[in-house]
Protein backbone atom coordinates (compact mmCIF):
# COMPACT_ATOMS: atom_id res chain seq x y z
CA UNK A 1 0.00 0.00 0.00
CA UNK A 2 2.98 2.65 0.87
CA UNK A 3 4.30 1.39 -2.69
CA UNK A 4 1.17 2.41 -4.53
CA UNK A 5 0.98 5.96 -2.69
CA UNK A 6 4.51 6.95 -3.61
CA UNK A 7 3.92 6.09 -6.82
CA UNK A 8 0.74 8.01 -7.14
CA UNK A 9 2.81 10.74 -5.61
CA UNK A 10 5.79 10.83 -8.15
CA UNK A 11 3.26 10.71 -10.84
CA UNK A 12 1.21 13.92 -9.81
CA UNK A 13 4.23 15.87 -9.08
CA UNK A 14 5.77 15.18 -12.41
CA UNK A 15 2.68 16.15 -14.41
CA UNK A 16 2.92 19.70 -12.02
CA UNK A 17 6.11 20.31 -13.64
CA UNK A 18 5.01 20.62 -16.93
CA UNK A 19 1.72 22.75 -17.48
CA UNK A 20 -0.05 22.74 -21.12
CA UNK A 21 1.07 26.20 -21.81
CA UNK A 22 4.90 24.85 -22.29
CA UNK A 23 4.34 21.97 -25.15
CA UNK A 24 6.79 21.75 -28.19
CA UNK A 25 6.40 25.08 -30.06
CA UNK A 26 9.45 24.83 -31.82
CA UNK A 27 8.40 25.39 -34.92
CA UNK A 28 6.69 29.08 -33.97
CA UNK A 29 9.15 31.76 -34.84
CA UNK A 30 10.29 33.95 -32.39
CA UNK A 31 9.42 31.79 -29.29
CA UNK A 32 11.90 29.99 -27.37
CA UNK A 33 11.41 27.31 -25.12
CA UNK A 34 12.87 27.43 -21.51
CA UNK A 35 15.68 24.63 -20.38
CA UNK A 36 14.24 21.18 -19.32
CA UNK A 37 14.41 21.43 -15.62
CA UNK A 38 16.91 19.67 -13.64
CA UNK A 39 14.80 18.29 -10.84
CA UNK A 40 11.08 18.13 -10.46
CA UNK A 41 9.77 20.80 -8.12
CA UNK A 42 6.01 21.44 -6.84
CA UNK A 43 4.42 23.57 -9.97
CA UNK A 44 3.47 27.39 -8.64
CA UNK A 45 0.03 29.11 -9.90
CA UNK A 46 1.28 31.44 -12.52
CA UNK A 47 0.08 35.11 -11.86
CA UNK A 48 -1.39 36.68 -14.57
CA UNK A 49 0.04 40.24 -14.96
CA UNK A 50 -2.32 42.97 -15.02
CA UNK A 51 -3.67 44.90 -17.84
CA UNK A 52 -3.57 47.91 -18.27
CA UNK A 53 -5.43 50.28 -21.39
CA UNK A 54 -3.01 51.55 -23.79
CA UNK A 55 -3.24 55.64 -24.58
CA UNK A 56 -6.02 56.32 -27.63
CA UNK A 57 -4.71 58.09 -30.57
CA UNK A 58 -6.63 59.98 -33.51
CA UNK A 59 -4.40 58.85 -35.96
CA UNK A 60 -3.66 54.76 -35.42
CA UNK A 61 -6.20 52.44 -33.90
CA UNK A 62 -6.06 51.20 -30.20
CA UNK A 63 -3.64 48.77 -29.58
CA UNK A 64 -4.40 45.04 -29.37
CA UNK A 65 -4.30 43.47 -26.40
CA UNK A 66 -1.26 41.38 -25.46
CA UNK A 67 -1.77 37.76 -25.59
CA UNK A 68 -1.69 35.70 -22.01
CA UNK A 69 1.61 34.94 -20.79
CA UNK A 70 2.45 31.22 -21.10
CA UNK A 71 4.86 30.18 -18.15
CA UNK A 72 8.25 29.48 -19.88
CA UNK A 73 8.08 31.24 -23.24
CA UNK A 74 9.45 34.48 -24.29
CA UNK A 75 7.10 36.64 -26.72
CA UNK A 76 7.94 39.27 -29.03
CA UNK A 77 7.70 42.67 -27.93
CA UNK A 78 5.34 44.57 -29.14
CA UNK A 79 4.95 48.35 -29.82
CA UNK A 80 2.01 49.87 -27.78
CA UNK A 81 0.62 51.87 -30.64
CA UNK A 82 0.86 49.36 -33.70
CA UNK A 83 -1.60 46.75 -34.69
CA UNK A 84 -1.36 42.84 -33.92
CA UNK A 85 1.62 41.85 -35.10
CA UNK A 86 -0.70 38.85 -36.83
CA UNK A 87 -0.02 38.91 -41.07
CA UNK A 88 -2.46 40.56 -43.02
CA UNK A 89 -4.66 37.97 -45.58
CA UNK A 90 -3.69 39.13 -48.78
CA UNK A 91 -6.41 41.32 -51.31
CA UNK A 92 -7.38 40.52 -54.40
CA UNK A 93 -4.25 40.35 -57.13
CA UNK A 94 -1.82 39.29 -54.44
CA UNK A 95 -1.83 42.79 -53.03
CA UNK A 96 -2.44 42.79 -49.18
CA UNK A 97 -5.74 44.33 -48.14
CA UNK A 98 -6.07 47.68 -46.66
CA UNK A 99 -6.99 47.77 -42.90
CA UNK A 100 -10.29 48.32 -41.75
CA UNK A 101 -9.39 51.47 -39.62
CA UNK A 102 -6.88 53.12 -42.04
CA UNK A 103 -3.93 51.66 -40.69
CA UNK A 104 -1.19 50.94 -43.41
CA UNK A 105 -1.14 46.99 -44.70
CA UNK A 106 0.86 44.67 -42.99
CA UNK A 107 2.90 42.39 -45.43
CA UNK A 108 4.52 38.82 -44.98
CA UNK A 109 7.57 40.42 -43.67
CA UNK A 110 5.47 41.63 -40.35
CA UNK A 111 5.90 38.12 -39.11
CA UNK A 112 8.57 38.06 -36.44
CA UNK A 113 11.19 34.68 -37.52
CA UNK A 114 10.57 34.96 -41.03
CA UNK A 115 13.37 36.30 -43.07
CA UNK A 116 11.32 37.85 -46.54
CA UNK A 117 14.69 39.82 -47.41
CA UNK A 118 15.87 37.81 -50.73
CA UNK A 119 15.35 39.14 -54.25
CA UNK A 120 12.68 36.97 -55.74
CA UNK A 121 12.12 38.88 -58.81
CA UNK A 122 13.99 36.63 -61.20
CA UNK A 123 12.48 33.13 -61.68
CA UNK A 124 14.58 30.32 -64.18
CA UNK A 125 11.79 30.38 -66.93
CA UNK A 126 14.18 27.64 -68.82
CA UNK A 127 12.36 24.45 -67.73
CA UNK A 128 8.84 25.80 -68.92
CA UNK A 129 7.61 23.94 -72.14
CA UNK A 130 6.90 26.30 -75.22
CA UNK A 131 9.77 28.75 -74.31
CA UNK A 132 12.71 28.50 -77.02
CA UNK A 133 15.77 29.69 -75.57
CA UNK A 134 18.70 30.58 -77.38
CA UNK A 135 20.71 27.13 -77.92
CA UNK A 136 17.91 25.08 -77.70
CA UNK A 137 16.64 23.21 -81.05
CA UNK A 138 13.62 24.48 -82.28
CA UNK A 139 10.63 22.29 -83.80
CA UNK A 140 7.25 22.96 -85.05
CA UNK A 141 6.14 26.30 -86.17
CA UNK A 142 9.48 27.88 -84.96
CA UNK A 143 11.41 26.04 -87.70
CA UNK A 144 12.26 28.08 -90.89
CA UNK A 145 10.41 28.20 -93.61
CA UNK A 146 11.77 25.88 -96.45
CA UNK A 147 11.28 24.44 -100.31
CA UNK A 148 10.99 20.82 -99.19
CA UNK A 149 8.44 18.76 -101.80
CA UNK A 150 5.32 17.66 -99.52
CA UNK A 151 5.12 14.09 -98.44
CA UNK A 152 3.51 11.88 -100.97
CA UNK A 153 -0.07 11.08 -99.27
CA UNK A 154 -0.94 7.94 -98.73
CA UNK A 155 -2.29 5.39 -100.37
CA UNK A 156 -3.22 2.73 -97.70
CA UNK A 157 -6.45 2.85 -96.25
CA UNK A 158 -7.06 1.59 -92.56
CA UNK A 159 -10.64 -0.33 -93.34
CA UNK A 160 -8.75 -2.55 -96.11
CA UNK A 161 -6.89 -4.02 -92.86
CA UNK A 162 -10.92 -5.41 -92.07
CA UNK A 163 -12.55 -6.12 -94.98
CA UNK A 164 -11.69 -7.60 -98.04
CA UNK A 165 -10.23 -4.41 -100.56
CA UNK A 166 -12.59 -5.16 -103.82
CA UNK A 167 -15.35 -4.67 -101.43
CA UNK A 168 -14.17 -0.92 -100.06
CA UNK A 169 -13.24 -0.18 -103.74
CA UNK A 170 -16.72 -0.72 -104.62
CA UNK A 171 -17.99 1.30 -101.18
CA UNK A 172 -15.70 4.13 -102.24
CA UNK A 173 -16.78 4.53 -105.86
CA UNK A 174 -20.69 4.43 -104.56
CA UNK A 175 -19.60 7.56 -102.01
CA UNK A 176 -17.62 9.45 -104.71
CA UNK A 177 -20.60 9.24 -107.21
CA UNK A 178 -23.11 10.01 -104.59
CA UNK A 179 -20.89 13.45 -103.57
CA UNK A 180 -20.73 14.87 -107.59
CA UNK A 181 -20.29 12.05 -109.58
CA UNK A 182 -23.21 11.73 -110.60
CA UNK A 183 -25.58 12.53 -113.76
CA UNK A 184 -27.85 15.57 -113.06
CA UNK A 185 -29.70 17.64 -115.14
CA UNK A 186 -32.10 21.05 -115.34
CA UNK A 187 -33.84 22.79 -117.39
CA UNK A 188 -35.14 26.23 -116.83
CA UNK A 189 -36.46 29.17 -118.95
CA UNK A 190 -35.41 33.00 -117.31
CA UNK A 191 -37.61 34.32 -119.82
CA UNK A 192 -41.07 33.46 -121.18
CA UNK A 193 -42.88 36.57 -121.50
CA UNK A 194 -45.32 38.91 -123.33
CA UNK A 195 -44.16 42.20 -124.54
CA UNK A 196 -47.39 44.93 -124.15
CA UNK A 197 -45.54 47.65 -126.98
CA UNK A 198 -47.09 50.29 -129.02
CA UNK A 199 -48.05 49.46 -131.64
CA UNK A 200 -47.34 45.62 -131.81
CA UNK A 201 -47.46 43.20 -129.44
CA UNK A 202 -45.14 40.60 -129.14
CA UNK A 203 -43.61 38.13 -127.26
CA UNK A 204 -40.04 36.70 -125.76
CA UNK A 205 -37.89 33.21 -124.60
CA UNK A 206 -34.90 32.31 -123.34
CA UNK A 207 -34.33 29.14 -121.48
CA UNK A 208 -31.23 26.53 -121.73
CA UNK A 209 -31.29 22.92 -120.47
CA UNK A 210 -28.07 20.87 -119.33
CA UNK A 211 -27.29 17.04 -118.65
CA UNK A 212 -24.05 16.16 -116.88
CA UNK A 213 -21.88 16.09 -114.18
CA UNK A 214 -20.12 18.70 -112.11
CA UNK A 215 -17.18 18.98 -114.91
CA UNK A 216 -18.22 18.20 -117.76
CA UNK A 217 -22.03 19.07 -119.06
CA UNK A 218 -24.04 18.80 -122.36
CA UNK A 219 -26.24 22.35 -123.13
CA UNK A 220 -28.46 23.02 -125.30
CA UNK A 221 -29.83 27.10 -125.52
CA UNK A 222 -32.09 28.82 -127.34
CA UNK A 223 -33.85 32.64 -127.37
CA UNK A 224 -35.97 34.33 -129.42
CA UNK A 225 -38.53 37.15 -130.32
CA UNK A 226 -41.46 37.75 -132.25
CA UNK A 227 -44.70 39.92 -132.71
CA UNK A 228 -48.16 38.88 -132.77
CA UNK A 229 -50.06 37.70 -136.37
CA UNK A 230 -46.59 38.56 -137.69
CA UNK A 231 -44.22 35.59 -136.70
CA UNK A 232 -41.00 34.93 -135.49
CA UNK A 233 -38.24 37.53 -136.33
CA UNK A 234 -35.93 36.15 -134.36
CA UNK A 235 -34.90 32.42 -133.11
CA UNK A 236 -31.73 30.56 -132.59
CA UNK A 237 -30.67 26.91 -130.71
CA UNK A 238 -27.02 26.37 -129.99
CA UNK A 239 -25.45 23.05 -128.87
CA UNK A 240 -22.64 23.23 -126.65
CA UNK A 241 -20.20 21.52 -124.96
CA UNK A 242 -19.24 22.47 -121.57
CA UNK A 243 -16.75 21.87 -119.21
CA UNK A 244 -15.85 23.57 -115.81
CA UNK A 245 -12.48 25.67 -116.00
CA UNK A 246 -13.02 26.53 -112.36
CA UNK A 247 -15.13 26.44 -108.93
CA UNK A 248 -17.45 29.22 -110.46
CA UNK A 249 -16.93 29.32 -114.56
CA UNK A 250 -17.56 26.83 -117.11
CA UNK A 251 -16.00 27.01 -120.80
CA UNK A 252 -18.56 26.26 -123.50
CA UNK A 253 -17.66 25.68 -127.30
CA UNK A 254 -20.55 24.05 -130.08
CA UNK A 255 -22.36 25.30 -132.66
CA UNK A 256 -25.02 27.41 -133.50
CA UNK A 257 -28.24 27.79 -135.81
CA UNK A 258 -30.52 30.76 -136.52
CA UNK A 259 -34.11 29.98 -137.80
CA UNK A 260 -34.50 33.40 -138.14
CA UNK A 261 -34.12 36.01 -140.02
CA UNK A 262 -33.46 34.63 -143.43
CA UNK A 263 -31.15 33.75 -144.93
CA UNK A 264 -30.65 31.19 -141.99
CA UNK A 265 -26.57 30.73 -140.59
CA UNK A 266 -25.07 28.67 -138.68
CA UNK A 267 -22.04 29.21 -136.66
CA UNK A 268 -19.29 27.95 -134.54
CA UNK A 269 -19.39 29.04 -131.20
CA UNK A 270 -17.39 29.92 -128.56
CA UNK A 271 -17.73 31.32 -125.08
CA UNK A 272 -17.95 31.31 -121.07
CA UNK A 273 -20.83 31.24 -118.30
CA UNK A 274 -20.61 31.32 -114.72
CA UNK A 275 -21.02 33.34 -111.67
CA UNK A 276 -18.90 36.74 -111.22
CA UNK A 277 -17.89 38.57 -107.73
CA UNK A 278 -21.05 39.71 -106.05
CA UNK A 279 -23.23 36.94 -107.49
CA UNK A 280 -23.74 38.71 -110.63
CA UNK A 281 -24.58 35.55 -113.56
CA UNK A 282 -22.39 36.69 -116.28
CA UNK A 283 -22.41 34.90 -119.93
CA UNK A 284 -20.35 36.15 -123.50
CA UNK A 285 -19.54 34.01 -126.70
CA UNK A 286 -18.43 34.52 -130.14
CA UNK A 287 -20.06 33.14 -133.04
CA UNK A 288 -18.44 32.32 -136.62
CA UNK A 289 -20.86 31.80 -139.32
CA UNK A 290 -20.19 29.67 -142.42
CA UNK A 291 -19.97 32.66 -144.17
CA UNK A 292 -17.40 33.98 -142.31
CA UNK A 293 -19.05 36.49 -140.38
CA UNK A 294 -17.77 37.59 -137.13
CA UNK A 295 -20.56 38.09 -133.92
CA UNK A 296 -20.33 38.69 -130.45
CA UNK A 297 -22.41 38.78 -127.69
CA UNK A 298 -22.22 39.78 -124.24
CA UNK A 299 -24.97 39.50 -121.06
CA UNK A 300 -25.92 39.61 -117.10
CA UNK A 301 -28.42 39.81 -114.34
CA UNK A 302 -28.82 39.65 -111.14
CA UNK A 303 -30.86 38.74 -108.47
CA UNK A 304 -31.72 41.32 -105.97
CA UNK A 305 -33.79 39.32 -102.96
CA UNK A 306 -36.14 41.92 -101.13
CA UNK A 307 -37.50 39.37 -99.39
CA UNK A 308 -37.31 35.65 -99.26
CA UNK A 309 -40.04 35.41 -102.07
CA UNK A 310 -39.83 38.70 -103.92
CA UNK A 311 -36.88 38.82 -106.03
CA UNK A 312 -35.87 42.03 -108.33
CA UNK A 313 -34.00 40.95 -111.48
CA UNK A 314 -32.06 43.43 -113.22
CA UNK A 315 -30.50 42.45 -117.22
CA UNK A 316 -28.63 43.59 -119.52
CA UNK A 317 -27.68 42.19 -122.89
CA UNK A 318 -25.66 43.66 -125.98
CA UNK A 319 -25.01 42.27 -129.34
CA UNK A 320 -21.91 43.31 -131.68
CA UNK A 321 -20.66 42.38 -135.10
CA UNK A 322 -17.31 42.84 -136.70
CA UNK A 323 -18.74 44.07 -139.60
CA UNK A 324 -22.11 44.93 -142.18
CA UNK A 325 -24.51 42.13 -143.12
CA UNK A 326 -27.00 43.33 -144.93
CA UNK A 327 -28.56 39.97 -145.62
CA UNK A 328 -29.72 39.88 -142.03
CA UNK A 329 -30.22 43.67 -141.65
CA UNK A 330 -26.94 43.93 -139.07
CA UNK A 331 -24.49 46.49 -139.24
CA UNK A 332 -20.91 46.88 -137.74
CA UNK A 333 -20.22 47.56 -134.29
CA UNK A 334 -23.07 47.48 -131.22
CA UNK A 335 -26.25 46.46 -132.95
CA UNK A 336 -28.94 46.51 -130.50
CA UNK A 337 -28.47 46.95 -126.51
CA UNK A 338 -31.38 45.59 -124.15
CA UNK A 339 -31.76 47.27 -120.59
CA UNK A 340 -34.58 45.12 -118.51
CA UNK A 341 -36.01 45.31 -114.74
CA UNK A 342 -38.00 42.66 -113.61
CA UNK A 343 -39.68 41.92 -110.45
CA UNK A 344 -40.56 38.16 -109.56
CA UNK A 345 -42.65 36.19 -106.91
CA UNK A 346 -41.67 33.04 -106.13
CA UNK A 347 -44.77 31.08 -105.37
CA UNK A 348 -42.07 27.83 -105.05
CA UNK A 349 -38.14 27.65 -106.28
CA UNK A 350 -38.92 26.12 -109.34
CA UNK A 351 -41.90 28.86 -110.50
CA UNK A 352 -42.14 32.39 -109.88
CA UNK A 353 -44.38 34.91 -112.25
CA UNK A 354 -42.99 38.60 -113.26
CA UNK A 355 -43.74 41.61 -114.38
CA UNK A 356 -41.30 44.62 -115.73
CA UNK A 357 -40.47 47.01 -118.45
CA UNK A 358 -37.94 45.87 -121.17
CA UNK A 359 -35.98 48.54 -123.49
CA UNK A 360 -34.29 47.81 -126.26
CA UNK A 361 -32.73 49.75 -128.87
CA UNK A 362 -30.86 49.06 -132.34
CA UNK A 363 -27.34 51.72 -133.18
CA UNK A 364 -25.74 52.65 -135.42
CA UNK A 365 -25.83 51.03 -139.01
CA UNK A 366 -28.52 48.30 -137.50
CA UNK A 367 -31.07 51.34 -136.59
CA UNK A 368 -31.02 52.74 -140.40
CA UNK A 369 -31.50 49.48 -141.79
CA UNK A 370 -35.01 48.99 -139.80
CA UNK A 371 -35.38 52.79 -140.27
CA UNK A 372 -35.33 51.69 -144.44
CA UNK A 373 -37.50 48.61 -143.26
CA UNK A 374 -40.12 50.94 -141.85
CA UNK A 375 -39.81 50.42 -138.36
CA UNK A 376 -38.81 51.93 -134.87
CA UNK A 377 -35.19 51.39 -133.79
CA UNK A 378 -35.92 52.29 -129.95
CA UNK A 379 -38.92 49.71 -128.00
CA UNK A 380 -39.99 50.25 -124.96
CA UNK A 381 -42.17 46.51 -123.50
CA UNK A 382 -44.16 46.25 -120.44
CA UNK A 383 -43.79 42.41 -120.01
CA UNK A 384 -45.68 39.45 -117.94
CA UNK A 385 -44.23 36.52 -117.52
CA UNK A 386 -43.18 33.54 -115.11
CA UNK A 387 -39.80 31.94 -114.75
CA UNK A 388 -39.62 28.55 -114.13
CA UNK A 389 -36.90 25.16 -113.97
CA UNK A 390 -36.90 22.11 -113.37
Amino acid sequence: MNRLLAALAATTALALAMPASAQDMLGMPGMKMPAPAKKAAPAKPAKRPVRRPAPRRASAPAAAPAADAMPGMAMPPTKPDSVASMPTMPGRGGQPAADTKGAPPQGPQSMPGMDMSGDHSGHDMSAMSGMTMPGMAQTGTALPAGDAPAPPPPMDHYADRFFPASDMNQSRAAMMREQGGQTLYQVMFNLAEVQARAGRDGYRWDGEAWVGGDINRLWLKSEGEGAFREGVESAEVQALYSRAIGPYFNLQAGVRHDFQPSPTRTYATVGFEGLAPYMFEVEGALFLSNKGELLGRLEGYYDQRLTQRLILQPRVEFNLSAQDVPEIRLGSGLTDAELGLRLRYEASRQFAPYIGVSYQAKTGRTADFARADGKNPTTTSFVAGMRFWF
